[in-house]
């Protein structure tokens, strides 16, 4: 699976990466380098504007989503942190997933992700989660291949209140290979540039189409590196997770 990721880019770094015309100039969220589950991320995505279904008017946005997907049909949102990952091998045909692969795809851009691997502590003989940071050889942003969905407050009456519409996200995973396989069997799945266009177009709904697009972050050219526990507490945040931290 994947729990935890970093990501620390701003807007305006984000934006020309991925063609987005328009900078959200409200709405930001500052860098992360312990993004857990229900928290706030940025998403890509193609959408047409509220009220209309018209293809030819869709536009790319940058925009905050939270993580965890809520399925429209849920009766609480408290579902979502239970729905962080899809799996790629059901998630076209998954009750709470496949509307959304078919019609609300979005990128989920990160600097690296986080996973967990059982060892046994040398001083003391016990086995300890290590936590590794998992992220391109090249230090280049990731797009995480997720989907979106929207759930409406009913306890907010007005539709065209703000406060109606949750969006949430999740991200799609696949079994681990290279630098992600030796710590844990699941890994998120990612595009490369090329496949931005068709991943984000909400017209293109061939589930083996779709599906062809996604590969591994990085092409497979991972690194993981050890870091400290202290990434384990949600409330820690800053650079210093990153850092190199002998296993």
């Amino acid at each position: 699976m994947c729990g935890r990721y970093a990501s620390t880019r701003s807007p305006q770094e984000l934006a020309p990466l991925f063609q987005v015309p328009d900078v959200p100039a409200k709405e930001t969220l500052a860098p992360n380098w312990n993004v857990a589950p229900t928290n706030d991320v940025w998403a890509v995505l193609e959408r047409s504007p509220r009220g209309e279904d018209d293809s030819d008017k869709v536009q790319r946005e940058l925009r905050p989503l939270r993580w965890g997907l809520v399925p429209s049909w849920a009766k609480d949102v408290k579902i979502g942190a239970r729905m962080i990952n899809a799996r790629v091998e059901t998630v076209h045909e998954k009750p709470a997933y496949r509307r959304a692969f078919a019609r609300r795809r979005c990128l989920l851009p990160a600097d690296g992700f986080f996973e967990w691997e059982q060892i046994k502590d040398p001083g003391t003989g016990k086995v300890r989660k290590q936590p590794y940071f998992i992220h391109p050889e090249d230090e280049q942003v990731m797009a995480l291949a997720g989907l979106y969905e929207y759930w409406r407050d009913p306890a907010v009456k007005q539709d065209d209140d703000p406060a109606a519409w949750l969006m949430t996200c999740t991200i799609i995973t696949t079994e681990a290979t290279d630098a992600a396989g030796r710590v844990h069997p699941r890994m998120p799945l990612a595009l490369t540039p090329d496949h931005y266009d068709a991943w984000l177009d909400p017209t293109h709904q061939d589930p083996d189409e779709l599906r062809a697009l996604l590969g591994q972050p990085a092409e497979g050219h991972l690194q993981a590196r050890p870091v400290s526990t202290a990434i384990n507490n949600v409330r820690n945040n800053g650079p210093q997770l990153l850092d190199e931290h002998p296993a």
